[in-house]
């Protein structure tokens, strides 16, 4: 299943009880509610997850999905150490997902929300 993400760059509280309370009216509505959202609380925290090769590994695990790290380690022609670490930052962000058939990357487009 293809989806999207609206990853969050700073901001406050206050804006992540707006987004929930929004969606819980829509919800009580009636409407159909499904969004994800990630929130950095800094650019910094944000940067020191989402670098270059970080990025790169999430775009080629998008289009195809693999069975280990090894594996994808072996794909990208990297060191299965770092991307072993990499696939551990990013799936604690939620940006990778792993089951029993191995490694996705499952959305299909990321907006990112810089907030001043």
């Amino acid at each position: 299943m293809s989806k999207d993400i609206e990853l969050h760059i700073g901001g406050s509280f206050d804006n992540v009880a707006k987004r929930v309370a929004d969606a819980w009216h829509r919800a009580e509505r009636g409407e159909a509610v499904s969004e994800d959202h990630l929130t950095f609380v800094t650019w910094d925290a944000f940067s020191s997850a989402m670098t270059g090769k970080r990025l790169e590994l999430l775009r080629y695990l998008h289009e195809h999905p693999q069975v280990s790290v090894a594996a994808l380690a072996r794909a990208l022609g990297r060191d299965y150490r770092r991307v072993h670490e990499d696939v551990e930052i990013l799936g604690r962000a939620g940006l990778i997902e792993q089951d029993e058939t191995g490694l996705h990357a499952g959305y299909d487009e990321i907006r990112t929300v810089i907030s001043f």
